[in-house]
């Protein structure tokens, strides 16, 4: 009798724990919802407030059409006309642009300097020296050095993403512990073999986090940079839009960027966590 008992209260516990754990879970995917939620409706909020009172003072009263609700209507119009596009797609082939070449070269300079302690020793005071230079200040050079404007800000976005990647990838490195490469050896690895088994995926989610890093440093070098030269982008639609005193539509730009912007560092987020050795609770 005392043993039934006993089984029906831990059967009973357990149940509760089951039940409890699922309301936990419910109330974190709520929260998980309503939280962004109740941001976003803070920043609409303080956007209002700011229109209201720049569109309720005489003396700036021209600039009305960065509230949200002249803001919004045109970018439904950008939307329905395909100018959304249009301005987007040359900004984005920049940004690939860049971040390709940033990759192709940021990936295999980190292995090199976390991997050998004596290139390591010797890049560390030029590449720091390189690094806090702001990237627009190569733009008289890449004027000189490219034919094109396009290539040009696909440079300065190149100069700006490079650096993140290759000490993201170098920090990778040094993390990875050394008896993983004895024991590959041991087993029959060398060079391709050690790169693809061992170093890949050890580095993979610092590569990426290097990646999302230079993805928002290019985001932002990107728009001064198209503010020069080129006819087409974000860049350009936003100093187009300022002389030509289309507030509406230059404030319909900055969100179109804020949402570009917050989608690409999603998608490296989401790449983040897919490759993640560390599983989350």
């Amino acid at each position: 009798m005392t043993t039934s008992a006993s089984t029906t209260a831990m059967a009973a516990a357990r149940s509760a724990a089951r039940d409890e754990a699922r309301r936990a879970g419910r109330r974190r995917r709520l929260r998980a919802v309503i939280d962004p939620l109740i941001g976003i409706a803070v920043l609409l909020a303080l956007w209002w407030f700011g229109g209201y009172l720049i569109a309720a003072n005489p003396e700036t009263a021209s600039f009305a059409g960065f509230g949200p609700g002249p803001a919004l209507g045109r970018l439904v119009d950008l939307i329905a006309d395909g100018e959304l596009w249009s301005t987007a797609a040359p900004s984005l082939h920049r940004i690939l642009g860049g971040l390709a070449c940033a990759i192709a070269v940021g990936v295999p300079v980190g292995v090199a300097i976390g991997s050998v302690p004596r290139v390591r020793s010797i890049a560390h005071v030029p590449f720091q020296f390189l690094r806090m230079i702001s990237p627009l200040s190569w733009m008289p050079i890449a004027i000189l050095a490219f034919a094109t404007w396009d290539g040009a800000i696909v440079f300065l976005i190149f100069a700006a993403s490079v650096w993140p990647i290759i000490f993201s990838t170098a920090h990778g490195i040094s993390r990875i512990d050394p008896s993983w490469f004895k024991v590959a050896r041991n087993l029959g690895a060398r060079g391709r073999q050690l790169l693809q088994a061992i170093i890949l995926p050890a580095v993979a989610q610092d590569v990426l986090t290097g990646i999302r890093l230079a993805l928002g440093v290019a985001w932002i070098v990107l728009v001064p940079a198209e503010y020069l030269g080129v006819t087409s982008g974000l860049g350009y639609a936003i100093n187009d839009a300022r002389d030509t005193l289309e507030y509406d539509r230059l404030a319909a730009i900055v969100v179109i960027i804020g949402v570009i912007g917050f989608a690409l560092d999603w998608i490296c987020l989401t790449l983040i966590k897919r490759y993640s050795w560390a599983q989350e609770d």
